[in-house]
């Protein structure tokens, strides 16, 4: 090509072969920008076109080089910044990245693939809020209708309301369009209203299953929904598509811990984290899969390193001091509190320092200061949750109406007969994950973790979407059938086989609120064992007042929810020893560490197992563990924290007065 053949007609035919050759030949794009900056040195099209071949080829570096003499030239060129922020995400530079992104969005907000590309750089480096802004940007400038565009205003400004009641009449008109489904989606997820977003993203797929943004979208909602095999496999086609994006791949890790590959779930976090060694998030959740299987010094090391990087990061903070071994020094209280000096740090940041400093202050024997910021990480919890102490007294109370003797003396017989789960329930922070260590030492049991199948089966159940909805549950188990009942047995198992690492013939699931599904437990797993994990209510009670929890305990921010939580459980395990005694067999916490093997062996005779001296020394278990007490399990037995509460207990009395007579009748 030669001077005089670069017209301008001949130029932007060049120009426009090269961008067509980017997608699949980008060593021919390259070729073609070459040829076009030999013929024309330094020309701005030329070399974005160069950067993004060099880009496409893994070669992010020379593409910033190449790139750099045009931004300083044309720094107001948005496409440029766009280019370069790309670059920056290969090379894992997210700080850059980001900064790159937001001045190309800045210039021009029609940019949805940089508003993509920085939803999720500020998710992975743990700007949630910013995250969710920019996915509905990405959402707006990916839509042309008028009609659209304000509701995609509307989700921008968070105007969830406005959002849904434009969306709806659309789609009533225009039920096939994909673009609008997804918006309809994201409104429903945003309102917390995850099943509803999982089946319009699974109709939005099936009218277009090339839509890879309403992909990611799916694969999210699923993992939130705890189905991660699903996710999994949605996610598996999104990485066959781009298998260097470090959003698929971290969310691929979540979700294979999510199913106990603790392996692979480490594994992918170290390949992002090689790629993009700054991004907190990333850290913080590569220490949880190490803090699972019990190497606590590494998971120390990446937690320290998450904080290092954004040290306002709350849940960094948070998770070291949930290990219960970590002594923050001065230094560390003297961080903490000056990130809880700042005014421009979100309240999930806010909340889990209050939560670490007031683990600090407790080890450090000042207990005021310590329920001080205890209260505050709980209000700011609490004030972002919908949980309604009426509605559980309520199911107590319609559940002990309904669940009778008559009930299943009537259905006796009915449900899967396979004896394989092990149902460990009661109240978090009442040694749960202790009883199961031990069980899981047996060699006939396998522990896996706190899994949602039931509370799920019998959410659907009740046909419950939103709280203000009535539920039809547990009444309407009274019109299943024998098949059906059988049915919701062995669906419970096929969900959790996933969960089965071992070809042992018992399991746990240690979701301690399945108390509250005990009824629908023994109808449709007659078989199943059932363990009542429970603890003195003012020990257990208070230490999950000052216990962040990821999900599922939302009575658990307030000391007069926590009271008449912890009665209406007793009230409703007192009923079922009643309808069905002997079914469940109750571990109290005070008599398992004063009579280890008594207690041990007691528990073994209720599950059918004979005695095993492993059982006994069941800190030397290496299994993964996923809870809060996960590094307590790994020490032999010890009674240090029977009386913790006691230097609170001047504080107390609304937790007291809450318990009413369960305070006196707990352990009966």
């Amino acid at each position: 090509m030669t001077d005089d053949a670069v017209t301008t007609g001949t130029l932007a035919t060049a120009l426009t072969h090269g961008r067509r050759l980017l997608g699949q030949e980008p060593a021919l794009a390259e070729a073609q920008a070459r040829e076009i900056l030999a013929a024309m040195p330094g020309h701005p099209e030329a070399i974005l076109l160069l950067g993004a071949a060099l880009r496409r080829q893994g070669r992010a570096e020379p593409a910033l080089q190449a790139l750099e003499p045009v931004i300083r030239a044309n720094p107001a060129w948005p496409p440029v910044h766009l280019e370069a922020g790309l670059a920056f995400v290969d090379l894992g530079v997210g700080r850059a990245a980001i900064a790159a992104l937001s001045r190309a969005v800045a210039l021009d907000a029609r940019l949805a693939v940089a508003w993509d590309a920085l939803c999720d750089q500020l998710a992975l480096a743990g700007d949630d809020k910013g995250a969710e802004q920019a996915r509905a940007q990405q959402i707006r400038a990916s839509v042309s209708d008028p009609e659209l565009i304000q509701a995609a205003a509307a989700l921008c400004d968070n105007q969830l309301a406005i959002a849904e009641r434009l969306l709806k009449p659309y789609l009533a008109r225009q039920p096939t369009h994909v673009a609008a489904i997804r918006m309809l989606a994201e409104t429903a997820a945003r309102l917390g209203r995850n099943e509803d977003a999982e089946a319009l993203l699974s109709r939005c797929l099936e009218l277009a299953p090339g839509f890879v943004e309403a992909r990611h979208n799916h694969a999210t909602v699923l993992y939130r929904l705890g189905r991660a095999e699903e996710a999994l496999a949605e996610l598996d086609r999104l990485l066959a598509i781009n298998p260097r994006h470090a959003g698929y791949r971290n969310l691929k890790a979540a979700a294979l811990g999510r199913i106990g590959d603790y392996a692979g779930a480490i594994a992918l976090y170290e390949e992002v984290l090689a790629a993009h060694p700054d991004q907190p998030k990333a850290w913080m959740s590569y220490g949880h899969s190490l803090k699972t299987v019990g190497r606590q010094a590494d998971c120390v090391a990446a937690y320290r390193r998450a904080i290092a990087l954004t040290p306002q990061l709350g849940e960094a903070w948070w998770s070291l001091a949930n290990l219960k071994t970590v002594r923050f020094s001065e230094d560390d209280v003297a961080a903490m509190r000056a990130q809880l000096a700042r005014t421009d740090i979100g309240e999930e940041d806010r909340f889990h320092l209050d939560y670490a400093l007031g683990k600090a202050l407790e080890d450090a024997g000042n207990p005021a200061a310590a329920l001080e910021h205890y209260a505050r990480g709980a209000a700011l919890r609490r004030a972002g949750l919908d949980y309604d102490a009426d509605h559980t007294t309520a199911h107590a109370n319609r559940s002990m109406a309904f669940f009778t003797p008559a009930f299943f003396a009537q259905r006796a017989g009915w449900g899967s007969a396979a004896p394989d789960p092990i149902f460990i329930v009661g109240l978090p922070r009442a040694g749960s994950t202790l009883i199961e260590q031990i069980l899981a030492s047996h060699s006939a049991v396998e522990g896996t973790m706190e899994l949602p199948d039931i509370i799920s089966i019998a959410r659907r159940l009740g046909g419950r979407r939103r709280r203000s909805e009535a539920s039809t549950y547990p009444e309407m188990l009274e019109g299943l059938d024998p098949d059906q009942v059988r049915a919701l047995g062995e669906e419970y198992l096929e969900r959790t086989r996933v969960q089965r690492k071992t070809d042992r013939p018992l399991f746990i699931d240690k979701m301690p609120n399945n108390f509250a599904h005990i009824g629908l437990i023994r109808l449709i797993l007659p078989n199943a064992k059932i363990i009542d994990a429970r603890r003195h209510p003012l020990a257990c009670c208070f230490s999950g007042f000052k216990q962040h929890f990821a999900r599922g305990q939302g009575f658990s921010y307030d000391l007069t929810d926590l009271g008449r939580y912890y009665a209406d459980y007793v009230r409703l395990m007192a009923h079922f020893d009643a309808v069905l005694p002997g079914a469940v067999h109750r571990v109290l916490y005070e008599r398992l560490i004063a009579d280890p093997e008594g207690q041990v062996r007691a528990l073994l005779d209720h599950c059918g197992l004979p005695f095993e001296p492993a059982v006994m020394k069941f800190h030397e278990n290496d299994r993964a563990v996923r809870t809060a007490s996960s590094e307590q399990v790994r020490r032999p037995i010890f009674t240090e924290g029977l009386d913790q509460w006691r230097a609170f207990e001047p504080w107390l009395a609304p937790l007291k007065t809450a318990l009413g007579p369960a305070l006196e009748t707990w352990d009966r």
